[in-house]
């Protein structure tokens, strides 16, 4: 267990916020779906304060900082109820949460009583800068921190820097030497640095993804994580449970889909009886289900192991490898079920269709996934504890 890994809040207390979040969820983010996909805006002057007053921005940061402390077992159910609304408010909520979250594993000690106390409030946040427009990740990073007086000097572009519009700060990876990649936490308002919008995306609406310029942005020593060379250990670190995130959000999005396609099987009637007494529809909803069953049981696994303090690489990879294919499995029976009002906007399948397949990109693509399990499993990572060493 690290330093700072949350041990959870009492149940009664937790109960207590976690009912408190869900009726702000559904009573006031909500009922702004319609304007935010119509604008491709989120009105960050209403939802952030919202996000604010019910702790949303704490979640995971240590209770020594200002944060609600919560561990995996607490945290991913509230992150799943956030995937079944308006996806851009979900993003808000993931990103801020993972990498002030990483920021409270990987930064030192001034660095997390610098930034966390006001992450968890919203008045701070961190995004993550890694992404760049003409290069891969990791040692292909073609950004650059040059040794240049009492600190570094970073050029580079980034790109699909999700949360760029509010961020007060961003964890920037850039190369310190031919095959190294260091990491350095990079405020704002940085002289040299420079935020553009993005395209608006398919779905997940009004989440804003930028691009951002470094040109000669000085920073000092201190603003280094670790030490130099430490970034790819931190990258891998930080998208471990960030990874574990998106398959919360694709349980999520699931649920959301299989409800209203419950509803909607009793509701639908043609010849007079419900869609729900076919056969063919049956099998779409059991599906379904199997699918959200299966998801539920892997994060509930998960999340026990990382609040145990195991690191789960190959875990990681795998769980939101499957949690992209069973929410696109999930969406596509949904609106099967649903027929051709599915299609429209009348209803939500629609945009929780689009939502959900952002999860396919964020933390990595499926390709990705594949590669670091299988990584972990040929160099003798096994699985033997899940089942306490029984075999079965």
């Amino acid at each position: 267990m690290t330093a700072n890994q949350n041990t959870g809040l009492p149940d009664e207390e937790y109960q207590v916020m976690r009912n408190q979040i869900s009726e702000a969820i559904w009573n006031e983010l909500d009922p702004l779906e319609q304007q935010i996909e119509e604008q491709e805006r989120i009105p960050n002057e209403t939802v952030l304060p919202i996000l604010s007053r019910i702790g949303a921005f704490g979640l995971l940061i240590p209770r020594k900082y200002g944060g609600q402390g919560l561990s995996m077992r607490q945290y991913l159910p509230i992150l799943s109820e956030f995937a079944k609304i308006q996806g851009g408010i979900r993003v808000i909520v993931h990103v801020h949460n993972s990498f002030a979250h990483a920021l409270s594993e990987i930064g030192n000690e001034k660095q997390r009583e610098d930034l966390l106390p006001g992450a968890a409030t919203g008045e701070k946040s961190v995004a993550f800068a890694l992404t760049e427009p003409e290069h891969g990740t990791g040692a292909d990073l073609g950004s650059t921190a040059v040794r240049a007086g009492d600190g570094y000097r970073i050029n580079g572009d980034k790109w699909l820097i999700t949360n760029s519009d509010f961020a007060s700060h961003f964890i920037v990876f850039a190369k310190t030497a031919d095959a190294e990649v260091s990491a350095f936490l990079v405020p704002r308002d940085a002289k040299g640095l420079s935020i553009e919008p993005m395209p608006e995306t398919m779905g997940c609406k009004g989440g804003e993804h930028g691009q951002i310029s470094f040109d000669d942005v000085h920073v000092p020593a201190s603003s280094l994580i670790g030490s130099e060379g430490e970034g790819g250990a931190h990258l891998e670190q930080a998208l471990e449970i960030s990874r574990v995130f998106i398959a919360a959000s694709s349980l999520g999005t699931s649920e959301r889909a299989l409800e209203l396609s419950l509803k909607h099987a009793r509701e639908r009637v043609t010849f007079g009886k419900p869609i729900g007494a076919r056969q063919a529809v049956q099998r779409y909803l059991s599906e379904m289900s199997t699918d959200v069953y299966a998801l539920r049981t892997l994060l509930a696994d998960a999340a026990r192991k990382w609040d145990d303090g195991q690191r789960i690489p190959a875990e990681a990879s795998m769980i939101k490898l499957f949690g992209l294919e069973a929410v696109g499995r999930v969406t596509d029976r949904a609106l099967l079920v649903h027929g051709g009002i599915g299609y429209t906007r009348a209803l939500p399948i629609e945009r929780l269709y689009r939502d959900a397949r952002l999860n396919w990109i964020e933390e990595g693509t499926p390709t990705i996934q594949y590669a670091v399990a299988a990584r972990e499993l040929l160099n003798g990572y096994t699985f033997n504890d899940a089942f306490d060493g029984k075999v079965f």
